[in-house]
């Protein structure tokens, strides 16, 4: 039997994190994964890329995934919001003292490194493409049995496996979840202008329009958008001619970047909200999307996740200089008190501005105007809103500022 500290199921941005960050501490773990990689690393699976606050680089560079992943980033040095193409909007411009509000990859480049990562550590067994069929968990630890029936032993159970976690479900946790009327397009397109490493974030009724910087490619300077839709919209979106798509993203953007050209295929994804009512049980933690699922109005979802993970191996690290096994129920409670609040604080306050500016009719529209005025007209409530953005708000594990445990 194979034995290990953590065991993780989900191998996806979140779990390889976490795996990585455990083993820079000396705590070893097994990543299990139905997936194929070599599908998951390839240009068509997943075209969305995320941006990593600079809360979540910081971590990343301290478990040793940033030099690995800097060449392939865009750092966003300052973020635009506004409502519809006003002139008037919010911005975020931090000085150069203060660094970049964060980095944009694609998603395939981050999962690789990270992948790469593990896959070096000495801690980290990767077992991908392997499927958990029999999970056990009682008072002396967590026993895996693989459908190839390999059986696998641990302390501590991670379920890391996304929105539909088996193993959520399985534990019996409540969920509190609902879906939008609304479907994200995402893809990256070309433009004829530089983005100058901005990101704007474009409110419309319908549905928010975000243009995120990438790095250029051979033909030039491009960025990712996620054009949020009516739900019954989609399928004609993703089938539109790319003349036509190309022509309605101009004329969400205000033809800022000038002309545009495509640089990925295009893809949707239904958008919903769900919040796990409580994110621990017996020798079990859930992190990122088992536990917690946001709008990506603000870009926050898989930031969400590493700050489960940063969380976490702080937790797991502290328990273990104090001889506590990993499982043990007193560093479960802390882990739990940790991330509930700011959890429920992100994912109200993103699914608040959801159907706040998706309110139509010009009432709304001045109300959302001069909203966005005061704050960027009054510095402190700019500065708490950036410290949001930059992922800096409330009691920061050591990771995220940038100190291994």
């Amino acid at each position: 039997m194979d034995r290990s500290d953590v065991i993780i199921l989900g191998g996806g941005l979140v779990g390889l994190a976490l795996a990585t960050a455990l083993d820079a501490h000396g705590l070893s773990s097994i990543v299990i994964d139905p997936a194929d990689p070599v599908a998951t690393l390839a240009i068509g699976f997943d075209g969305r890329a995320s941006a990593v606050s600079s809360a979540s680089w910081r971590m990343l560079d301290a478990i040793g995934v940033g030099e690995r992943l800097a060449p392939f980033g865009c750092p966003i040095e300052s973020i635009r919001v506004s409502d519809g193409l006003s002139p008037q909007a919010l911005i975020f411009d931090p000085s150069a003292e203060e660094g970049p509000l964060g980095h944009m990859f694609e998603n395939r480049i981050l999962r690789g490194m990270l992948r790469a990562s593990a896959e070096e550590a000495a801690n980290v067994t990767l077992l991908m493409p392997a499927r958990a069929e029999r999970v056990e968990r009682d008072g002396t630890g967590v026993t895996v049995t693989l459908t190839d029936g390999r059986m696998l032993h641990a302390r501590l159970l991670v379920g890391a496996e996304g929105r539909n976690s088996p193993t959520r479900d399985t534990a019996g946790i409540n969920v509190a979840r609902w879906r939008y009327d609304h479907a994200a397009i995402i893809a990256s397109i070309g433009h004829e202008r530089p983005h100058g490493q901005i990101a704007y974030e474009i409110f419309y009724p319908a549905g928010p329009f975000a243009m995120l910087p990438l790095p250029d490619d051979e033909s030039g300077p491009r960025s990712a958008i996620v054009w949020t839709v009516k739900a019954s919209d989609a399928h004609a979106m993703l089938n539109l001619p790319d003349r036509a798509f190309l022509a309605e993203a101009e004329k969400r953007m205000g033809r800022m970047l000038g002309a545009l050209r495509v640089a990925s295929p295009r893809s949707a994804y239904p958008l919903g909200f769900h919040h796990a009512a409580r994110i621990t049980g017996e020798r079990l933690a859930l992190a990122g999307d088992a536990a917690h699922g946001i709008h990506p109005i603000a870009g926050q979802g898989v930031n969400l996740g590493f700050r489960d993970a940063a969380a976490l191996v702080e937790v797991l690290v502290d328990g273990a200089r104090l001889g506590l096994d990993p499982g043990d129920a007193q560093l479960l409670a802390r882990y739990e008190r940790w991330r509930s609040l700011d959890t429920f604080m992100v994912a109200a306050a993103t699914d608040g501005l959801t159907r706040l500016f998706g309110i139509p009719g010009p009432a709304a529209a001045a109300v959302r105007r001069f909203g966005l005025g005061m704050v960027q007209r009054l510095p402190p409530l700019k500065a708490l809103f950036m410290a949001e953005a930059r992922g800096e708000s409330g009691e920061l594990p050591r990771l995220l500022r940038g100190q291994l445990v």
